[in-house]
């Protein structure tokens, strides 16, 4: 892989989806320069990918880099272990924007649903005013299909129940498709339907800002889109509408991830169908092997032998040649 620093995006991505911001890395990493930010904290690090690339632009810029998750994989933890300038917050970061020090740059990569996406943007504008300080640089992920207009859970009940969409568990989700289907990309709990009011990373980022003039968003539609949301005034606004301006709302960009996730979905429900195929054909088989090994089955073919002079309408060596042929 050509990634910065020579990461390859799909260590922890077997199925090839593209799901880490790490293929964001260029953009991401150029909006963190432009602001010249020294400390970056990471809402859903997960597995650690993406803070592996965060710990190596850190090196090259002087910065210190805090990971949010409450339920870090151990390939995380193995990571705080390595790198004594990682701070790893096991926390849901509601809680963690509560007490933690904010940083220059957050990336918002958690919980994709309409609340918590809201409360992680309030909490975060609060205590920045409440302390006097710059809004961080917000850099988010997952602002496109799927989840920017349909919520998905990680943990349903931890919703206030007036926010939670009603959900399909371990639904299959389809490009253009407003509800789900079978065989479809699964999550966990996704909404029922896609799009409507306080549905969507993207809806509560636009709901946002729209509170709010002095700030300006930027919607990358690559990898499942890149938001990055700063203060029209800040320092850096230059700089990073320099560097998204060829990027925003790209028409080819758009086309390109349209095409892509539509093959991914596709392929994932032509998997699903051939498992589903095999496995009914391997109860089929496990039926006709108990029927060849039963005596009543004997007793049926031997008695159609002789009422139909010697030519039954079906055999036990025929259906031993069909599951033979089967293997």
């Amino acid at each position: 892989m050509d990634l910065p620093f020579g990461l390859n995006p799909y260590d922890n991505d077997p199925g090839a989806w593209g799901a880490s911001l790490l293929n964001n890395a260029e953009l991401l990493l150029g909006c963190l320069d432009a602001a010249r930010a020294r400390s970056v904290a990471e809402v859903g690090a997960y597995a650690g990918d993406l803070t592996r690339l965060l710990l190596l632009w850190a090196e090259r810029a002087g910065a210190r880099v805090v990971a949010i998750d409450p339920s870090p994989q151990p390939e995380l933890e193995q990571l705080e272990r390595e790198r004594s300038e990682l701070q790893l917050i096991r926390e849901t970061s509601l809680d963690a924007f509560e007490h933690i020090e904010l940083t220059d740059a957050i990336v918002l990569d958690g919980d994709h649903n309409y609340y918590t996406v809201t409360q992680e943007l309030l909490r975060i504008a609060q205590r920045s005013a409440a302390e006097g300080v710059e809004l961080p640089l917000l850099l988010l992920h997952d602002v496109c299909w799927p989840h920017g207009r349909r919520d998905d859970y990680f943990d349903p009940d931890q919703i206030p129940a007036e926010y939670r969409q009603p959900i399909v568990p371990e639904g299959g989700l389809y490009p253009g498709l407003e509800t789900t289907r079978h065989g479809g990309l699964p999550y966990h709990n996704p909404a029922a339907r896609e799009g409507g009011p306080r549905n969507g990373v993207l809806t509560a980022v636009e709901d946002f800002v729209s509170g709010h003039d002095e700030l300006r968003l930027a919607v990358v539609p690559a990898f499942y889109g890149l938001g990055v949301l700063w203060r029209r005034e800040a320092p850096y606004a230059a700089e990073l509408e320099r560097i998204l301006a060829p990027w925003e709302d790209n028409p080819l960009l758009a086309r390109l991830e349209r095409n892509r996730v539509l093959h991914l979905a596709s392929s994932h429900v032509q998997l699903r169908l051939a498992t589903d195929r095999g496995e009914e054909l391997g109860r089929q088989r496990e039926l006709l092997e108990r029927m060849l090994a039963s005596r009543a089955f004997w007793a049926a073919e031997l008695f159609l032998r002789i009422r139909q002079r010697g030519k039954p309408i079906f055999s036990r060596a025929e259906i031993r040649r069909l599951l033979s042929n089967q293997r």
